[in-house]
């Protein structure tokens, strides 16, 4: 009988098998985001998923979205700094609906 696996090599697996970079690289951006981005803009920011090798950023104004985009270089720079490998390599960054919150905005 085979000794049990952790839910999470399970899941990265999984992830890596849909060409996803796995959940430390996931994690590691997502819980980094004031870092990588600065407080004020992660404030108006949340990153929802990391799809092979973009990072997608919902943002909650129109002006937040051409702050960010013409950031896209540094946030890619700044995500390989944190990750110590290079996982995100573009930024796709669009506004979330009004009157919702960032968590109420689907992923993809």
């Amino acid at each position: 009988m085979k000794e049990p696996v952790p839910l999470s090599d399970s899941l990265d697996r999984v992830l890596r098998g849909l060409g996803s970079p796995g959940v430390r690289a996931s994690i590691s951006v997502f819980s980094a985001w004031a870092d990588i981005v600065g407080t004020v803009a992660a404030e108006h920011s949340e990153p929802v998923s990391l799809d092979g090798s973009c990072l997608l950023v919902v943002v909650d104004a129109p002006a937040w979205a051409t702050r960010l985009r013409f950031a896209e270089a540094d946030i890619v720079r700044r995500c390989t700094q944190v990750l110590s490998e290079t996982v995100v390599t573009r930024v796709e960054v669009r506004v979330k609906p009004a009157g919702k919150a960032f968590s109420d905005t689907p992923s993809g």
